[in-house]
């Protein structure tokens, strides 16, 4: 069989797939089980400083092409998710932190008492959709907050940094070059578009508690590929290629894209926990009937044409 193991910031994986933040990751328990089920690298759901609720049912609906989420970052605050996610070596694979917060302070802090060296790395997301004072929504994703807050966090812990970019900027590569200059290590390209609507049509009124959600799976496929080749061209860090990814040939070509690794999220809703599995056997099978011995092969090979 082909060899799907890669290498990427400082630590070996067995395939480069990895559990996108937000689905499964909220207890050692669910990280570890995800990791059973073929997962190269597992990342927790977003933590702050302080609890959050976030926002009212429904906050998650279907429609035909996709998924929609409006979750607001709920989540049980520092303490409890450090006391929650201790001994991470018994998970089977590389666990990648997630901090949020609404100032380039925030992240410090964060930075400073949540992160230890169980982890193998910080994902920091700046570009959520459908969260007051995060993301999109407090600014976040500029070149300017992007360089400050990536900066807050180099200061403050020797943990790789991984800056994860909206698919809305317009102004992308600058972005993901401020992140870089301000010292992170790779780019997450990225996160779910929007926000999105849907509205009942007995009701009339949105579907969403909160009117409006990111929207993910399928339909954003083409977009999150193409930002990735983009800033494939753009920085010299590698990145992570999430969006709409659900088979192994999705894998392969957000690779040849660019990708080093490869971000799956929605993808566990319609195919079930395995399909971290059976994303690396699809892959596999591509490779193996066209004598493609390594990954390595294939990432950027897009380029090359």
């Amino acid at each position: 069989m082909a060899n799907l193991s890669i290498s990427f910031l400082g630590n070996n994986f067995s395939n480069p797939t990895v559990l996108a933040s937000g689905i499964l990751g909220v207890t050692k328990s669910s990280l570890r089980n995800v990791v059973r089920n073929g997962a190269g690298a597992v990342t927790i759901k977003s933590i702050s400083k302080e609890p959050r609720k976030g926002h009212n049912n429904p906050i998650i609906i279907t429609f035909e092409a996709g998924m929609m989420n409006a979750v607001g970052y709920s989540n049980p605050g520092l303490v409890e998710a450090k006391r929650e996610l201790t001994g991470l070596t018994e998970v089977g694979a590389p666990v990648f932190a997630s901090i949020i917060g609404t100032t380039p302070d925030d992240f410090a802090y964060m930075a400073k008492e949540f992160l230890t060296d169980d982890y193998a790395a910080v994902e920091v997301p700046l570009s959520c959709p459908h969260t007051p004072g995060f993301g999109c929504l407090a600014g976040q994703g500029t070149p300017e907050a992007t360089f400050e807050i990536t900066k807050a966090i180099r200061e403050n812990t020797k943990l790789p940094i991984i800056i994860k970019l909206s698919p809305n900027s317009q102004n992308l590569g600058e972005v993901a070059k401020a992140a870089e200059n301000a010292g992170a290590d790779a780019i997450n390209m990225g996160n779910t578009h929007g926000p999105g609507m849907a509205i009942n049509l007995e009701t009339r009124k949105p579907i969403l508690d909160f009117r409006v959600g990111g929207v993910s799976g399928p339909a954003i496929r083409p977009v999150a590929v193409r930002c990735v080749y983009d800033l494939y061209k753009a920085v010299k860090i590698p990145i992570i290629g999430t969006g709409g990814v659900n088979t192994g040939e999705d894998a392969l070509e957000m690779m040849m894209a660019g990708a080093r690794m490869v971000g799956v999220g929605s993808a566990v809703y319609y195919r079930g926990i395995s399909v971290f599995k059976r994303i690396c056997n699809e892959m596999n099978e591509w490779m193996d009937a066209r004598g493609i011995k390594s990954i390595e092969e294939i990432i950027g090979s897009a380029h090359e044409i």
